[in-house]
């Protein structure tokens, strides 16, 4: 079943990455001469996708926006210069992939990553299988082939669901949701469990195509919710287990290429030094 929506959370602080995300948006920090955020963007285009909801802030200016955006005093300028060699590189689109951008409301009230997904699905009527993906993180194929390609290839009907896993070191394994997976399917997600209590080397890297149905719990859990600023934010991997617990069926899909996240100081280094092959 082809897949062509994908929804892209970028919104907030990034207060892992402070104090350069008191300035620079977390989806903008750079790995290589590109914004983390685009390494999503562009596995979308790969995938098939046409069209994309990046979730930002509402702010007078979004970074990650103009970086999509035309930018024509930059393009007088390489013209008047004699670099219009360079005019291929202000092109930050890829083709066959529209963006749409929405700011989140309320962003600093209901934090969480389930809040905008809610928000987007109500907003623009979506009532098909759509792909979640969060914007710090990204799994790099050096071949250029695409692990959300591969999991679109999961979803044969508007029923099905799945999402991509990475297996970490069992040394590590306190730091991630960690799943339990019988025959391919989610059947648990326990966040930083002990090593000894963990039930497999397999997380969670927020990479998902969600059903219809699934998306409809993500929107009534938002809605049925009322967390405060300092309770627990609105977390995806609630009514993730509800839909589980409720009988449906989640495909986990273990990467074929590196889990690289940027939100981290130690992940956004390991990152750069994968991407500039160093």
């Amino acid at each position: 079943m082809q897949i062509n929506k994908a929804i892209i959370p970028v919104a907030g602080w990034g207060t892992r990455r402070l104090p350069i995300t008191k300035v620079v948006e977390k989806a903008m920090l750079p790995i290589g001469n590109r914004p983390l955020a685009d390494y999503v963007v562009e596995d979308c285009a790969k995938a098939g996708i046409k069209e994309a909801y990046i979730v930002i802030d509402e702010k007078p200016f979004s970074q990650i926006k103009a970086y999509y955006e035309e930018n024509a005093a930059l393009n007088n300028y390489l013209v008047a210069r004699g670099k219009e060699d360079k005019l291929s590189l202000t092109d930050t689109n890829h083709d066959g992939l529209t963006l749409h951008f929405f700011a989140q409301k309320d962003v600093d009230k209901r934090y969480g990553n389930a809040e905008p997904v809610a928000q987007v699905v109500e907003e623009f009527g979506i009532e098909e299988p759509c792909m979640v993906l969060m914007g710090d993180d990204f799994v790099y194929n050096k071949d250029g082939s695409s692990d959300l390609a591969r999991l679109a290839d999961y979803i044969k009907d508007d029923s099905d669901s799945a999402m991509l896993a990475s297996e970490v070191s069992m040394d590590t394994i306190e730091r991630y949701g960690v799943l339990k997976v019988e025959k391919g399917l989610l059947t648990g997600i326990y966040e930083k469990p002990k090593r000894e209590d963990a039930p497999s080397n397999m997380i969670s890297i927020s990479k998902f195509i969600m059903s219809t149905e699934l998306l409809q719990r993500v929107v009534k859990y938002c809605k049925d919710n009322d967390f405060g600023p300092k309770d627990q934010e609105y977390l995806i991997t609630d009514p993730i287990i509800e839909h589980i617990k409720a009988g449906g069926k989640i495909h986990v899909v273990p990467i074929k290429g590196e889990y690289l996240d940027g939100g981290s100081m130690e992940g956004w280094l390991h990152a750069n030094n994968v991407i500039c092959g160093k």
